[in-house]
């Protein structure tokens, strides 16, 4: 797991590095003083620390990279709240490590690698808000994709499909959590379908109820 998490971690790290710095006409540095002076006034101001640049394409309508600092956390929620967000990861990353050790068998290993994507994808987004008080986003699916019969969502008023745009670390953070809860509902099955498969079919009927083979008594009419 300790393998697994280092590996992920480098993916995240490295990914966004390389994003600051080849998407944009020109490497993007992050000031860590002057994003803490733009979010003591509107944490929202926040992109305009990014310069002004073409997303870079992949697929049209699919996917494309485009620079974005995000001051929440995932998909932008709870902006501003960077210390609140640090010991809520700091938290949540004890739990992991707790689950490991005590809920675990040694050779569970797709267990240990959803642990290790939660891990690796907070220690990512916790790295950020460290160094640079807010998170490094780059990755936008479905840009452009729009709301059909020219539906809004309810928060924001928004057409847009995915209007967010995140990173590795929150791909890491889905993908482990997602695996998690399957391999908790597989097991929580398995457990169930095991104490049925070693439960009695009829209980055994206590003597002089009445039940197949119980004696007979003497108002029966019967001798001894």
């Amino acid at each position: 797991m300790l393998g697994a998490i280092a590996v992920l971690l480098a993916l995240d790290l490295g990914s966004k590095s390389i994003a600051f710095r080849t998407i944009a006409d020109h490497p993007v540095t992050i000031d860590k003083a002057r994003v803490l002076d733009v979010m003591a006034h509107d944490p929202r101001a926040i992109q305009s620390l990014v310069p002004d640049h073409d997303a870079l394409v992949v697929i049209p309508r699919v996917f494309e990279f485009k620079l974005v600092l995000n001051a929440g956390a995932v998909f932008g929620a709870g902006s501003g709240r960077r210390w609140f967000f640090v010991g809520f990861t700091l938290i949540a990353l004890g739990f992991a490590l707790f689950y490991f050790a005590r809920w675990t068998a040694r050779r569970d290993r797709p267990t240990h690698l959803a642990l290790a994507l939660i891990i690796a994808g907070g220690l990512g987004n916790l790295y950020d808000r460290i160094m640079f008080a807010c998170v490094r986003d780059f990755l936008h699916p479905l840009p452009g994709v729009t709301l059909p019969f020219g539906w809004r969502w309810p928060v924001g008023g928004g057409r847009e499909i995915w209007p967010y745009v995140s990173n590795v670390a929150d791909a890491f953070l889905l993908v482990g959590i997602a695996m998690a809860l399957v391999r908790l509902w597989s097991q929580d099955r398995r457990e169930v379908e095991a104490a049925r498969a070693h439960a009695p079919d009829t209980p055994d009927a206590p003597p002089g109820d009445g039940g197949p083979g119980a004696p007979s008594g003497p108002e029966t009419g019967t001798t001894p």
